[in-house]
């Protein structure tokens, strides 16, 4: 046994949630705690872990930002032709979970993943900063490459190609919107009885339920 592992612990303390605070649907609950996790200074509180599975049945996770969230879902955006790509293009099923350790605070979302719309997909690639629009055409991501050199030469091809600046974006590069169907809200508590609540839908019809820590 790992002592050092064994023996690291926190006893958290910092708050609870209760079915009557919640919001009634996972969204709106969301958004609250993401209020919180940008006022409370959590670095980057929109990163999250995407885990998906593809045909082999391998699961693998990554860590992916937000980048929108409506009534629809969650969306990020990502080069489709990555192995989260291809994963999602053969099983459009998909976990997004975000951390927020100063706040003591974990949620879960499960649910099937789509296409952000070309039109929306546009407008956010435009809005990105000039070296990222032209990082998108010179990765070809989760490909082996044989050094650092062939990205930088890749990315001083694209920089003279779109002098302009106004590279356009690129086919292969584009977002995913998770429709979440389950969402869990995990608050600690002490003792290790932490707070959890599930929304899972049920005939479009949000139900909320307390889980045992």
């Amino acid at each position: 046994m790992d002592e050092k592992l064994a023996a690291m612990r926190e006893d958290y303390r910092q708050g609870g949630l209760s079915e009557r605070e919640a919001a009634s649907n996972p969204i709106a609950q969301f958004r609250r705690w993401f209020d919180a996790a940008i006022e409370g200074g959590v670095y980057e509180p929109n990163g999250m872990t995407l885990a998906t599975v593809g045909e082999d049945g391998q699961p693998s996770a990554r860590v992916v930002l937000l980048k929108d969230l409506d009534e629809h879902g969650l969306a990020f955006y990502t080069n489709k032709d990555s192995r989260k790509g291809q994963q999602i293009a053969a099983n459009a099923k998909a976990a997004l979970t975000f951390w927020w350790g100063p706040l003591e605070r974990q949620v879960r979302f499960e649910g099937v993943m789509s296409h952000v719309e070309a039109q929306v997909a546009d407008a956010y690639y435009a809005s990105r900063p000039l070296g990222s629009r032209i990082g998108a055409w010179a990765s070809p991501q989760s490909q082996v490459v044989a050094s650092r050199d062939v990205l930088d030469q890749a990315e001083r091809t694209f920089s003279e190609k779109y002098a302009d600046g106004n590279p356009p974006r690129p086919p292969h590069w584009g977002g995913y919107r998770l429709a979440p169907e389950r969402v869990e809200f995990w608050q600690g508590r002490r003792s290790r009885l932490h707070d959890r609540l599930c929304y899972r839908l049920v005939d479009s019809a949000w139900v909320i339920e307390r889980l045992a820590p």
